[in-house]
């Protein structure tokens, strides 16, 4: 069990989704709540999600949509990260709108519809620079052709693709996968293709591309209050982090001046001062770069870090004289502590492995 105590506030999680709405007001939203909703517990986060305008959920995962099913949830939802032993007719079977990124995996969609009775709702992904999952534009024709050939198993009704570069607002790789992905809809249309959404927009572009909205948008970080790109107002886009992560002071001690901390010594009390013992470590999610780096909050007080990340503990200089005791919180994420991104910058990554990382050591607990 982990000695982290993660909560979410899964009413902050609906009010993002709002907010998101609010700024694709010609569009669907489809909620990304995939990788157990980036740490957030992928149920209730959906549930949240839903409550707040979500019209669709997504999820890389076929297990995950097959949960969310199961937790209830009748409304749509696209999955599509797999290759050709894609559990489809479970999918297609649950109502799952499917992802078709090559011939073998809409091969293997086709033979599942037609085992199960049922025509498959079929999203084609086209790779339109990103070089991840989706068909090459050069083979998007042979693909859509295999799809029209068998429309008593399977329906084309939507398009998307995803962009590489969209957190730096901009960049030139926004518009050139766009143009790719508008010649990749007239390649379909011109087919007879009669799509019910067309889709690329993540986070970055759904806050900073209104051009790019089409007909769905697939908000996933900003849906958890971290916005993938800077606000020019300060505001953060009105979003609010659902996450708070917690662990507690295990043990005060006063120490010399000249005191080695931790493994290897890599820190050294430059004064008599007070150590604090924090009961959690690399072993629930703390990185252990983190050392000398990342800060923590008691009581509305910063503390660094002091000396290496252990299994299970982690050391603070809090300072000679310190009211910090024994049993008191410390905040590792949250709005009387550091932010994600902080932690992010701290140990030389970003904000979304910050929440999957500590959401993934412990069950979630609501606010």
């Amino acid at each position: 069990m982990s000695r982290l105590q993660v909560s979410v506030d899964y009413g902050a999680i609906a009010r993002n989704v709002e907010r998101l709405c609010a700024f694709a007001p010609t569009a669907q939203v489809l909620a990304v709540v995939k990788a157990d909703a980036y740490g957030h517990g992928l149920v209730p986060a959906a549930a949240a999600a839903r409550a707040g305008g979500a019209t669709w959920l997504g999820v890389a995962q076929p297990d995950e949509a097959l949960a969310l099913r199961a937790a209830g949830d009748t409304g749509r939802i696209l999955t599509w990260l797999y290759g050709p032993d894609v559990p489809a007719a479970r999918l297609i079977e649950a109502g799952v709108d499917v992802s078709a990124s090559s011939l073998p995996v809409l091969e293997r969609i086709v033979d599942a519809a037609r085992e199960v009775g049922t025509v498959a709702r079929v999203h084609v992904c086209v790779d339109t620079g990103l070089a991840r999952e989706g068909v090459r534009p050069a083979e998007l024709p042979g693909l859509l052709e295999a799809a029209i050939a068998a429309d008593d198993a399977v329906v084309v009704v939507g398009m998307w693709s995803h962009l590489a570069w969209a957190d730096q607002p901009g960049h030139p790789t926004i518009d050139a996968q766009a143009a790719v992905f508008r010649e990749a809809l007239a390649v379909a249309e011109a087919r007879g293709a009669r799509l019910e959404v067309r889709h690329l927009a993540n986070s970055a572009a759904t806050l900073t591309r209104p051009d790019l909205h089409f007909d769905l948008v697939r908000p996933g970080i900003a849906i958890y209050g971290l916005p993938p790109v800077e606000d020019p107002a300060g505001r953060r886009f009105g979003l609010e982090p659902a996450m708070r992560v917690t662990a507690s002071l295990a043990l005060v001690k006063d120490v010399p001046a000249g005191q080695g901390v931790s493994y290897g010594h890599d820190y050294t009390t430059p004064a008599p001062t007070r150590l604090g013992l924090v009961s959690a470590g690399y072993a629930d999610g703390i990185f252990r770069s983190a050392g000398n780096r990342a800060e923590v909050s008691i009581g509305g007080r910063r503390h660094r870090i002091a000396g290496r990340v252990c299994m299970d503990q982690v050391v603070l200089d809090l300072g000679a004289d310190a009211p910090e005791r024994a049993g008191d919180t410390v905040v590792l994420i949250g709005p009387d502590g550091p932010t994600a991104r902080d932690w992010a910058d701290a140990v030389g990554t970003i904000d979304y492995e910050i929440v999957c990382r500590f959401g993934g050591y412990k069950e979630k607990a609501p606010v």
